[in-house]
């Protein structure tokens, strides 16, 4: 099996179909060798709808983590509720942090988020995952090249150092575009804020509307120099 330790780039060689562009192939390559040691940790955002709908066809009991940092949209815990209904079979891990909000405020001043949004996804996103991902030998990401620069590399399998894991994005090769049509031609329940100019979704404190129609990405962080979490 391939894991951190013994990695090496498979020299496997996907299909990309003009349907799927390699997505279920690359999924069930990577159930076949990791199990159910493979973490998907999804955002809930439009790839990752499309994802788990193809992930359900390939893995109908998957489990699912979401990096549940206490402040959230509500639209996001709407959505995630929609999904249960929709793929009973699947489990929704809540991942939450170790500190509440109010213990964060305590520890390192309120509105962390404002003054160093580093350190506060550290705390509510970077650490809840490698704790997670301690667990397995895999992770599965919704990360598209067509994102922005710094995801132009990704391929389908990499090394994550960050995580000491192996990082799988079925998606790389779709556009946005085509994710939306997979959407619209499947029916899929989708975070609403996406209808309101909101093409990236993560925690409300550090999200608003696009301000570049040409940059997904433009909403996060505005103002911080910051375009991620750091979890990719």
């Amino acid at each position: 099996m391939l894991t951190y330790q013994t990695w090496k780039k498979p020299s496997v060689q996907f299909e990309i179909d003009p349907v799927y562009k390699g997505a279920v192939n690359v999924l069930e390559w990577t159930y076949d060798h990791y199990g159910e040691s493979v973490v998907y940790a999804c955002s809930f955002g439009i790839e990752g709808i499309v994802l788990i709908d193809l992930l359900t066809k390939v893995q109908p009991e998957a489990t699912i983590v979401f990096l549940d940092t206490g402040v959230h949209f509500k639209e996001t815990y709407e959505t995630i509720e929609k999904v249960k209904e929709k793929y009973p079979g699947i489990t929704i891990h809540m991942k939450k942090p170790e500190l509440t909000i109010q213990e964060q405020a305590e520890t390192y001043g309120d509105k962390l988020w404002e003054r160093n949004p580093n350190q506060c996804c550290q705390i509510r996103k970077l650490d809840p995952l490698k704790e997670t991902l301690s667990k397995g030998n895999a992770w599965i990401s919704g990360l598209r090249r067509e994102q922005s620069p710094t995801r132009s590399q990704v391929e389908f399998i990499n090394k994550d150092d960050k995580f000491q894991s192996v990082k799988i994005c079925p998606l790389i090769h779709w556009t946005w575009k085509e994710i939306w049509r997979y959407v619209h031609k499947h029916n899929l329940s989708y975070n609403p804020l996406h209808d309101q100019g909101y093409p990236s979704i993560g925690c409300f404190h550090c999200t608003t509307k696009a301000i570049d129609i040409n940059d997904l990405r433009s909403g996060r962080w505005k103002g911080k120099g910051k375009t991620e979490c750091g979890l990719h």
